[in-house]
């Protein structure tokens, strides 16, 4: 699962990224915008990875409540992840990779105006982990 789930997540962001310069009308790297380039980084992978490590606890402990609280939570925990990691990240290597330089961005290491997109990534998560995890027991 932990394979899975960093190959997922790294998908996810090159797909999100891409769709997210097409719709604003900004490309990346010099490439049209109707070449639907995307991008992640390297070091996402181990932590997109921890979804399953993470995801187990969290969805049993949460499971119970309402769906839009659930998710409310999972992104709460996603900002958490983002801004720890991303800081860890600039500390290590003198430059956090994403470095959020618009939007609702707190200091460029996480962007609020992202949360429908993490809660959307959230509850795809949710149902994949389950679904996976009925298979493997």
């Amino acid at each position: 699962m932990i394979l899975f789930f960093g190959c997922f997540g790294m998908a996810s962001e090159i797909f999100f990224v891409a769709f997210t310069h097409a719709f604003t009308g900004a490309g990346i790297y010099g490439e049209p915008i109707w070449s639907l380039t995307g991008k992640t980084y390297v070091w996402m992978f181990p932590i997109y990875a921890l979804i399953p490590i993470v995801a187990g606890f969290v969805f049993e402990k949460v499971g119970s409540l309402h769906v839009i609280l659930r998710l409310l939570i999972y992104t709460t925990l996603i900002f958490t992840v983002e801004f720890i990691t991303g800081f860890l990240l600039e500390q290590i290597t003198g430059k956090c990779p994403w470095e959020y330089t618009t939007g609702w961005d707190i200091m460029g290491y996480i962007r609020l105006d992202f949360t429908p997109a993490w809660m959307f990534f959230s509850f795809v998560i949710e149902r994949l982990y389950w679904m996976i995890d009925k298979r493997f027991t």
